[in-house]
């Protein structure tokens, strides 16, 4: 059977056993999103990818020394590593930062949002990015638990079972956070005036 077609855990199985391409399917497999989420929170091309690499160094090392334990949870087991590896470097430098979706040069950097953006006209520009300006606004002001899940759910587009593993909560409670983060989303729009649909 091709890599490919294999779960997540029949690579990891593998890859343990010795298959050193199994990691390999694993890595192209889960590169995108992972870069993404950590790029997103670093903002800094280098650094971003020397933080991907010390993930996957300490990946490799937890599974060859055979305390993975995360049973078909692989990505975000992985995205926990990530995060917990910008933490330690933050705290070390003293200068902790939010996962944040905006980018160095303070203009959105929104993955699953860009496409179709330069196929709009100046107007419809304009108006898509004083929404999106208007959303982030909005969505700073949300508890931070709601917060966390809009992000996760559309920065990162994290299914809810990931996002309930990644936040150790069930996915009840992280659609419920999500449910409520609309309500007070729709509500702190109508009382500014702000529209949330283009």
């Amino acid at each position: 059977m091709k890599l490919v077609n294999l779960s997540d855990q029949d690579l990891v199985s593998i890859y343990i056993k010795g298959n050193e391409g199994a990691l390999e399917e694993l890595i192209n497999r889960h590169r995108s999103r992972i870069f993404s989420y950590i790029f997103i929170t670093i903002k800094n091309q280098s650094l971003a990818e020397d933080f991907f690499q010390d993930t996957f160094i300490k990946v490799i090392k937890t599974l060859k020394s055979g305390r993975y334990n995360e049973e078909g949870k692989f990505l975000p087991w992985v995205m926990r590593i990530a995060h917990n590896l910008m933490i330690d470097y933050f705290r070390k430098q003293k200068k902790f930062r939010k996962v944040s979706p905006v980018s160095r040069d303070n203009e959105d950097f929104e993955i699953f949002s860009t496409i179709g953006y330069d196929e709009l006209n100046m107007e419809q520009r304009m108006v898509k990015d004083q929404l999106r300006n208007d959303m982030k606004e909005l969505l700073e002001r949300l508890p931070e638990e709601q917060k966390q899940v809009v992000k996760l759910r559309h920065y990162y587009d994290m299914s809810f079972k990931e996002i309930s593993d990644f936040t150790n909560v069930s996915i009840n409670t992280a659609l419920g956070r999500m449910r409520y983060a609309i309500i007070n989303l729709r509500k702190m729009a109508d009382e500014k005036g702000v529209t949330l649909e283009m």
